[in-house]
């Protein structure tokens, strides 16, 4: 029995979670939440509230967790970094961590090193960007940008899911803009009017908004290969699964250049028929479940057989695949 343990995840990791289970595998999931009503309690075999905030360091909170419930396998979301920092600590308890190596991890998470990477090791096309933290710089980056493409987006250098990102959209306001679905679109004004509240502010990446389709690619390296599943994301809760010569060629380049080991996640956006590389983030997606349902490859429980030392052996036919996903209500209490 496979005792994994799984902090703070988003809920789509229900689903992952179900993955890991599939087929009869012998994993046993400890599940942990800063949200006492995660849906993802429901998956698991041991449910615990996770604290908002630890006393001192939160990777002792985690080594302490291992000891008490017997982890053997830890698959973090939750303070990443830290936990790749210390992961000799974990290994000496006998816990194998899902994560691959600092260096690598706090490259990716951060926007602006992971273009410059992306640049010097010529992987892919990554956009023309400005990195920019006061409101003068920011309108000087607006207005080169805005000479070249149509239109222009933000997003802060630090961000998760894509929470701060804005699409500068000026047709937002008069009484047009009352029958326009409400988005992240934002008018100029509107933005620098926010920004002049602060002298300087945490720096903000600003680039032209790819409009084409947004493609998230769901990856594991295996001894046989690389596994790359790209899922092009739809607009109407449809999605499809589709193999784009030139985004599988970027993704087998990145992990040739890069070698990450456990599973990662990167993130594509067309412009004018080329996928531009956007992002990589160093753990599942929140849609992983698509991929492996449409692809027949369980990346998930995979990758958990990779991390114990077990065989891993796999398959897929490269069919085109199109993805819908139901939403079905869970009662938690």
């Amino acid at each position: 029995m496979k005792r994994v343990w799984m902090n703070h995840w988003f809920s789509t990791a229900y689903n992952i979670i179900e993955l890991f289970k599939a087929d009869g595998e012998d994993a046993y999931v400890i599940g942990t939440n800063q949200n006492e009503y995660s849906v993802i309690m429901k998956m698991c075999d041991e449910w615990y509230r996770e604290p908002s905030h630890v006393d001192g360091n939160y990777v002792d909170f985690c080594l302490n967790f291992c000891k008490e419930h017997d982890v053997q396998y830890f698959v973090p979301r939750r303070g990443m970094l830290e936990i790749s920092k210390n992961k000799e600590k974990f290994e000496k308890l006998g816990v194998k961590v899902m994560l691959d190596d600092l260096t690598t991890i706090s490259t990716f998470n951060y926007k602006q090193k992971a273009y410059e990477f992306f640049k010097e090791n010529e992987i892919g096309i990554v956009p023309e960007f400005s990195i920019v933290n006061t409101e003068g710089a920011f309108e000087e980056a607006y207005e080169e940008l805005s000479e070249k493409y149509d239109r222009v987006c933000f997003k802060f250098v630090k961000d998760e899911g894509g929470q701060s990102f804005r699409l500068i959209d000026n047709n937002k306001k008069g009484y047009a803009s009352l029958f326009r679905t409400q988005s992240v679109g934002m008018t100029l004004d509107d933005v620098i009017a926010a920004l002049s509240e602060k002298e300087e502010f945490d720096p903000i990446m600003v680039m032209p908004y790819l409009s084409g389709d947004e493609v998230s690619v769901d990856c594991l390296n295996t001894e046989s290969g690389l596994i790359a599943l790209p899922r092009v994301k739809g607009y109407a809760k449809y999605e499809m699964l589709e193999y784009d010569e030139n985004i599988i060629k970027v993704c087998n380049d990145f992990q040739k250049k890069v070698g990450l080991e456990c599973p990662y996640n990167i993130q594509f956006k067309y412009l004018d028929g080329i996928p531009y590389f956007l992002e990589v983030n160093t753990r599942m997606s929140g849609g992983i479940h698509m991929s492996c349902k449409a692809s027949g490859v369980n990346i998930p429980q995979l990758a958990l057989k990779k991390l114990a030392g077990e065989e891993v052996t796999w398959n897929w036919d490269h069919k085109e695949k199109m993805l819908a996903q139901a939403l079905e209500p869970i009662v938690l209490d």
